[in-house]
């Protein structure tokens, strides 16, 4: 049965690749997909599952937000900044270099856990949306956007959501329990879905990383420790 699955990887690729939203955003909300928009993205996270996910081990599953512009929407990798591909991950990147405060703490936590080997044998980083999403502002400049940012884009994004939540549990994913990056608009949309859709027996919350970074970054050390105490005290 795994053999006829393939690997986890290419299964990651096929999941990524496939993602596409086909509902109505408002004018000045974009859709971000950079596995269809940035050819260096898809080239890059494709070398990145093949290195970290090309065997059969199921994961547990780290849920942030959706994708932001300057991590995953340059590299296609969740919290992995350009800097932090080639730095950490070992994979030469191309395209432009960008900078994500996140990508910082994540990496930052990835050495004190164990280094990038370890820490992906163990877990995948997804998100509740697995697409971006982006506002238009004034003199055409697109800012990141959330999801959850307002009910209006929350119920229009409801069903895309459901789907690959269920999508990417199927990709080899403990489902006893999730972690849930970010407490509180995040963690309660994610809540209340599970409650619906009994998705996870258990969703651990964790402060967001750019939360961490814009507003306690004097403090990442013990976000750090709560990190890795709440990882060794919650896997198998």
């Amino acid at each position: 049965m795994e053999q006829e699955r393939g690997k986890l990887s290419d299964r990651i690729k096929a999941f990524n690749c496939s993602l596409q939203f086909d509902g109505f955003l408002p004018e000045d909300i974009r859709i971000m997909n950079p596995y269809k928009e940035n050819p260096e993205a898809l080239k890059a996270s494709s070398q990145f599952y093949d290195k970290f996910y090309y065997d059969n081990l199921p994961r547990y599953l780290l849920l942030g937000i959706n994708p932001g512009r300057f991590g995953a929407g340059n590299t296609g990798v969740p919290f992995t900044d350009p800097k932090h591909l080639i730095s950490h991950c070992g994979i030469d990147y191309a395209g432009k270099i960008t900078h994500e405060p996140s990508s910082v703490f994540i990496y930052n936590m990835i050495d004190a856990f164990g280094g990038v080997y370890k820490f992906y044998k163990n877990f995948y980083i997804g998100a509740v949306s697995p697409l971006g999403f982006t506002k238009l502002k004034e003199g055409n400049k697109e800012v990141n956007y959330n999801y959850y940012d307002t009910p209006q884009i929350m119920s229009r994004v409801r069903g895309f959501i459901v789907e690959n939540l269920y999508r990417q549990i199927e990709l080899g994913i403990h489902t006893n329990k999730v972690f849930c990056l970010g407490t509180g608009k995040n963690f309660k949309f994610l809540t209340d879905l599970n409650a619906e859709h009994k998705f996870f027996g258990m969703i651990i919350p964790l402060e967001h990383p750019r939360y961490i970074m814009q507003y306690r970054q004097q403090k990442t050390q013990e976000y750090t420790t709560k990190y890795i105490e709440t990882f060794n005290n919650n896997i198998i």
